[in-house]
């Protein structure tokens, strides 16, 4: 059993930056591709960013995001991140991590744990 624990999250204008934080207990998180989703109000969760683990890992991206984020983690101390740059309002959303076993998908029903987490507002 993985937990997962979103941080970082606030109120930012538009321009701004943010690095929101993910934080696991449970299990390493070696062996474990981790995503970032998002849901604004009234919209269903969306993909923002997932790595796969281990050397030469691989990230994706959604297309709204690609340039302005950047996934990383870091296997020793169990966390991983998302370093978030030139945010806009409709970035706006609750910011969530979530894990799965090796392979890492863009999909949210392809990820077995969640966080609770954690809001970013972009006031214009």
């Amino acid at each position: 059993q993985v937990q997962l624990a979103e941080s970082g999250g606030g109120l930012v204008q538009a321009g701004g930056s943010l690095r929101l934080s993910c934080g696991a207990s449970g299990r390493t998180l070696n062996s474990y591709a981790m995503g970032w989703f998002r849901q604004a109000p009234g919209k269903e969760r969306e993909f923002v960013a997932a790595m796969s683990w281990g050397s030469g890992a691989i990230t994706l991206y959604a297309d709204s995001v690609k340039g302005r984020f950047t996934i990383s983690r870091d296997n020793a101390k169990n966390m991983v991140y998302l370093q978030m740059i030139s945010l806009k309002p409709e970035d706006t959303a609750v910011y969530y991590c979530a894990a799965r076993p090796w392979v890492v998908k863009t999909r949210m029903g392809e990820y077995e744990y969640w966080g609770r987490g954690t809001q970013v507002t972009v006031s214009s």
